[in-house]
């Protein structure tokens, strides 16, 4: 049994509905799909209906594009959420609400850890505050749609809602390895350690890519393999010995030079990763 990845699918995008139509089936694998599916909740039900029937589990994270509020009146923040997940749970998909899940790629059992832990701007220059590194990055041109479209309701502010998020998995982690000796796969849109956050064109667009809250998980909750997307940047690398992997499908001009058959990240299996 393997584990897949993919995210960043944007299937508000025909060339990339079109991808998904065309993913093959690995009916006894699992597939985690790792945020950014897409922008509304019948885009996620297009990709859970196409999906589902080709594997024996999905895992989904949410993206800050799944989050948008595009249309007056639809749901904001904590309940777009909550409806997301909502629509998972008919499809039987496994979302960060639920219980985490055991994983046997036929050497090792692992723990898959689907997060939603959001980004608080930390990722800058050291003292900056929100409003300074939102100012920072304006400085260089940059401001993330999510200023306009993602709203952190109930809560005041999305570093707020992020706050809140990873105490609460951060709770949660420590109850659920507490009894055992476990390594994880750490499932989360957005990446979970700045050193692995790197945009090499728009460096400081950093800012709504994470949180530092986040940077010694991939240590202290025993992870063999983090996946994240976000950056649409699709690559592998390690730090302090755990494989981070970046797994961006991205936009059609990121990606037309790439085969379909590619498009799925091999994070797991009984022959080693790929």
């Amino acid at each position: 049994m393997r584990l897949w990845a993919i995210s960043d699918l944007h299937v508000s995008h025909p060339e990339n509905r079109r991808v998904v139509e065309q993913l093959p089936a690995y009916r006894e694998d699992w597939l985690a799909l790792a945020g950014d599916i897409g922008e509304t909740v019948d885009e996620l039900r297009f990709v859970l209906e196409t999906l589902c029937p080709r594997f024996a589990r999905l895992v989904w994270v949410p993206g800050n594009h799944d989050l948008w509020t595009i249309a007056s009146g639809s749901a904001r923040g904590q309940a777009k959420y909550e409806e997301l997940v909502s629509l998972c749970r008919e499809f039987g998909v496994v979302t960060p609400e639920d219980p985490y899940e055991l994983f046997d790629d036929g050497r090792l059992t692992y723990l898959i850890v689907p997060l939603f832990t959001l980004y608080d701007y930390s990722f800058c220059p050291q003292g900056m505050n929100p409003a300074e590194a939102r100012n920072w990055a304006n400085e260089a041109g940059l401001e993330c749609a999510d200023e306009h479209l993602l709203h952190p309701d109930p809560y005041r502010t999305r570093e707020a809602w992020c706050r809140a998020r990873c105490d609460l998995t951060e709770m949660r982690l420590v109850e659920a390895l507490a009894n055992h000796e476990l390594r994880t796969v750490l499932i989360n849109h957005f990446p979970l350690n700045a050193k692995v956050a790197s945009l090499p064109r728009i460096p400081r667009f950093s800012i709504w890519c994470g949180t530092h809250r986040t940077s010694d998980w991939h240590r202290r909750f025993r992870a063999s393999v983090v996946v994240s997307g976000h950056l649409h940047i699709r690559q592998s690398r390690v730090l302090d010995g755990v494989r981070f992997e970046e797994v961006s499908l991205g936009y059609p001009k990121q990606w037309r030079q790439r085969s379909v058959d590619a498009a799925l990240c091999k994070i797991l299996s009984a022959e080693g990763a790929e």
